[in-house]
């Protein structure tokens, strides 16, 4: 699967989870069918025993390093990562991994182990298989998950010299906009001003598997679907960050996994006719909005952010470079206005309405003067809060 997936670009990033193994379970069995003693602290197939773990203890102060980094995370046995063996073991998965082709890593629970002993760890990863495509002396991407919004001992700016590193407040901050709790406007200077990690540093989501599911300040999710995509689109247009679109199955209580039929067997996805997904997938990157401002991106590169405008409140607009131009209406009034969209004169077909095809445009007709300027409506009561254009999408 990964060399016709990296035969195609598409690359592998593997979740990898390299602070613990299992809590106790009776009869333990693998997915591989391999067996296991948890509560002995036995794994043979590593082969791991209670001496390759820390002390028995919980997680239980995040003001304290040694229990957050030694201690077992909801009661997960705590590889000891400062053991030469336990990191042999260790690299010999990563590098295992390597050779069959993947791009790189996510590494879990990354802020439960102790920076130096990664970085160790890191150092012994080998290059990219020139086999599957990657250039010679290609390095892994690596990206940790560090669960930071700020107040506890473990920092995401320790982690972020050693890979890129999950920026979890950029999410919540965007949330926290389009639900109305500020405004737009002050995201003119988005980014490390807001205390967030070097852009190079950072990667960013909106939402992902266990945010989907916490109580309490959630983030947007495709249940809430019209803000959620004036979101990732934010997130796509903005040139801040690594960013990462999710796709879901459709769930209402934490536990659910998941469509499957009576025997649990996972159901296979159908596709509609507009290319979104049915059998309770959610498919969020196959929706257009979303999909369109992929494109979006890729297009636009690494141009910078130029010609921001808001109306004093949660109406904003920017360009990038003269290669694409983004208006969001998160007010409750419409967006009516004349506005510097930086690209050349011409009609273009606004990406989030619709499509252009055969030099037809099936949303949005924006046409753009000879001065760059045009005129954007966005109406409060739209399907969608955004509007986007892109150079090279044009109808005339």
């Amino acid at each position: 699967m990964v060399f016709r997936c990296n035969n195609v670009g598409v690359r592998i990033y593997v979740d990898i989870v390299l602070n613990h193994m299992s809590a106790d379970h009776i009869n333990a069995i693998g997915t591989g069918g391999s067996r296991a003693n948890p509560s002995t602290r036995h794994y043979p197939m590593v082969p791991y025993n209670q001496t390759h773990f820390h002390s028995i203890c919980q997680v239980n102060d995040f003001q304290n390093i040694e229990n957050v980094r030694n201690c077992e995370l909801l009661g997960l046995h705590d590889l000891d990562q400062s053991q030469e063996y336990v990191r042999e073991k260790i690299i010999e998965v990563l590098n295992k991994l390597i050779e069959t082709g993947v791009a790189g890593f996510r590494i879990d629970a990354a802020k439960h182990m102790w920076p130096e002993d990664l970085a160790i760890i890191y150092s012994r990863i080998k290059n990219l298989n020139v086999l599957h495509r990657f250039a010679p002396n290609s390095r892994p991407f690596i990206f940790q998950e560090v669960i930071d919004y700020g107040g506890e001992i473990v920092s995401k700016y320790q982690y972020n010299k050693l890979g890129a590193v999950t920026e979890f407040r950029y999410g919540r901050e965007i949330s926290n906009s389009l639900r109305g709790r500020n405004l737009l406007k002050w995201f003119i200077n988005w980014g490390e001003a807001w205390g967030l990690l070097p852009s190079t540093d950072a990667l960013v989501f909106i939402d992902n598997h266990d945010t989907q599911r916490t109580l309490g300040d959630i983030p947007l999710t495709y249940k809430t679907s019209k803000l959620y995509k004036m979101a990732v689109a934010f997130m796509l247009a903005h040139p801040y960050g690594y960013p990462r679109v999710m796709s879901s199955f459709s769930f209402n209580s934490f536990e659910d996994g998941p469509p499957c039929d009576s025997y649990h067997n996972i159901i296979s996805v159908s596709i509609n006719g507009d290319k979104s997904c049915d059998n309770g997938w959610v498919c969020e990157h196959r929706w257009r909005q979303i999909y369109n401002m992929v494109g979006f991106r890729n297009f636009v590169g690494s141009t910078n952010l130029v010609n921001w405008w808001d109306n004093g409140s949660n109406q904003i607009a920017f360009c990038r470079g003269n290669r694409g131009f983004v208006a969001i209406n998160a007010n409750s009034m419409d967006l009516k206005q004349t506005l510097h969209v930086c690209l050349p004169a011409g009609t273009y077909c606004d990406l989030i309405s619709g499509e252009a095809i055969n030099k037809t445009c099936t949303g949005k007709s924006i046409n753009v003067d000879t001065h760059g300027k045009a005129y954007i409506e966005i109406l409060n009561n739209e399907l969608d809060g955004v509007l986007a254009l892109r150079g090279d999408v044009k109808v005339a």
